[in-house]
């Protein structure tokens, strides 16, 4: 096998350095000792719109309108993406990566920096190799958060992977960006549970935790995708699960003390047992007479349903949970419980690594650290009364995820926190004021919501990407520390200025970048 240094100078003697044949012959060229039939994509095939728009969640950026990349890449194999990063390097083409697509401002697969840009889709590497006797899996990056789960539990029934709650996530970005899900009140995020990792750097080297450094390491487990490298795998811990779990699913309108039982939840919710993860979410729809709001409380508990019911009765008697309520079953099922899918749904459903909905969307996050007054809630009704669209979801904190100091890794949301907020406003319909409307819906309740969230910084999670936060220069490169700090103190903290350090000294030319990657200095 060829190691990468060699590969690296090999490939530079075939690259023309003539651009005169424009960018999609350029990286043909370059690439051509590698390629592999159904791989090379450019806009001229009539595949390559279908693919492109294959990952794409957010149907804002699947408009006409949309930037579109030169060509889009499929590699193989880890030899494939090296040389997809060599001859970007060389040719000055900008990459941009993507494993499940569902990054919520379409950085994976758009630009709107200056072109070129060729699009890495990751999406035909998707190896799951489960290690029950070393309580580990090692997953490449395009495989969805739900195809790890099932290979998982194909091998063992007592075993999970403290990870994503919407399976069709990919590995890759998921963990990069944190990865909160129903077991994080227990054992913390997916990047808190990252053992290894592989990452192609801007040399088109492979290098795994040893030999990338605790620094590097450190930063990609929740410093945000497409700044360090690209990631090809990761090592995921394994985690003790019952064979037998229970799960809820509980609406209470406003009809049925919805504002009190909520304001409960908020001083509850982080200090229950934290075997029980309990998100609410929250949104206006019409009742049997009126429009009113509901709060559905969606959660898992890892243990049976008598001791479930004991722990709810004696710490959060307003829910009102009953035993008619609670559902017994296996870890995977509650898998795709909480994801959203009816009931008896077959986990081999996950396989498919479709989600389970599209449309277009905008999302924003916050984080609250102290209980919203009845009145303040009562003030967030009357702006999702406004549309039927927005709705929001609150995640609870507490648990492990207090007990892990905010720079274990840079994903710094950690002590103090009672739960986190996504706001989500969706549409079908298409044209500029439809999606300025329902924007706008969203924009308000975030500017009303300031009141009562962190502060100093407003603290945001970087996997609900907001550019609204403000992002780099349009050319993506060279950007001031002050300016990317607009958004890289809320999504980071303190754990910013590591960030920018790292990137700095592993990316000093700044080759892997994004309107929101970690800047370097100077």
């Amino acid at each position: 096998m060829l190691s990468s240094r060699f590969l690296f100078f090999f490939l530079l003697s075939l690259i023309p350095f003539s651009s005169s044949n424009g960018i999609q012959d350029a990286f043909h060229g370059c690439i051509s000792s590698i390629l592999a039939p159904h791989t090379f994509f450019t806009p001229n095939d009539t595949a390559f719109i279908p693919l492109l728009h294959s990952r794409a969640i957010n149907l804002r950026f699947t408009t006409p309108s949309t930037p579109k990349p030169d060509l889009i890449f499929t590699p193989l194999n880890e030899t494939h993406i090296q040389t997809a990063v060599i001859c970007a390097k060389k040719l000055g083409i900008h990459l941009r990566f993507r494993s499940g697509g569902h990054d919520y401002e379409g950085i994976s697969y758009t630009s709107v920096m200056d072109p070129p840009f060729v699009v890495i889709d990751l999406s035909k590497m998707r190896a799951v190799n489960v290690d029950v006797a070393g309580n580990s899996v090692w997953a490449e990056v395009g495989a969805t958060i739900g195809e790890v789960y099932y290979w998982v539990a194909e091998k063992s029934k007592t075993l999970g992977v403290p990870a994503g709650i919407c399976t069709s996530l990919g590995v890759g970005g998921l963990v990069t960006g944190g990865g909160y899900g129903a077991m994080m009140r227990k054992y913390g995020i997916a990047a808190d549970n990252a053992l290894d990792a592989k990452i192609i750097n801007a040399n088109g080297e492979i290098l795994d935790r040893k030999s990338m450094g605790e620094d590097v390491f450190w930063a990609i487990r929740g410093g945000g995708g497409g700044s360090f490298g690209a990631i090809v795998s990761w090592k995921l811990k394994l985690v003790p699960v019952p064979a037998t779990v229970t799960v809820f699913d509980v609406t209470r309108t406003l009809e049925q003390n919805a504002t009190k039982t909520l304001y409960k939840w908020q001083q509850v919710g982080n200090e229950i047992d934290q075997d029980l993860f309990a998100r609410v979410i929250i949104k206006a729809t019409d009742g049997t007479t009126n429009r009113t709001i509901t709060t559905t409380y969606n959660a898992l508990f890892l243990g049976g349903a008598n001791q479930l019911l004991e722990i709810t009765n004696r710490k959060f008697p307003e829910l009102g949970l009953a035993k008619v309520d609670c559902i017994e079953m296996s870890w995977i099922e509650s898998v795709l419980f909480i994801a959203g899918y009816p009931r008896n749904t077959p986990p081999s459903v996950l396989l498919t690594g479709k989600p389970t909905f599209l449309n277009s969307f905008k999302a924003k996050s916050d984080f609250v650290k102290t209980p919203i007054s009845e009145t303040g809630l009562e003030g967030i009704w009357k702006i999702l009364f406004e549309k039927e669209s927005p709705f929001m979801i609150w995640n609870p904190y507490g648990g492990k995820m207090s007990e892990i100091p905010e720079s274990s890794i840079p994903f710094p949301h950690r002590k103090g926190i009672l739960f986190k907020i996504q706001y989500v406003t969706t549409w079908t319909d298409s044209g500029s004021e439809t999606e300025s409307d329902h924007v706008g819906v969203i924009q308000k309740l975030y500017k009303y919501m300031g009141q009562y969230v962190s502060m100093n910084p407003r603290e945001a999670y970087v996997n609900y990407r907001d550019l609204d936060l403000g992002m780099n220069d349009k050319n993506g490169r060279n950007t001031s520390f002050e300016k990317a700090s607009l958004w890289g103190r809320r999504y980071f903290k303190d754990n910013f200025k590591r960030l920018v350090t790292i990137k700095t000294e592993f990316d000093p030319n700044n080759f892997f970048s994004h309107e929101q990657s970690i800047p370097i200095l100077g």
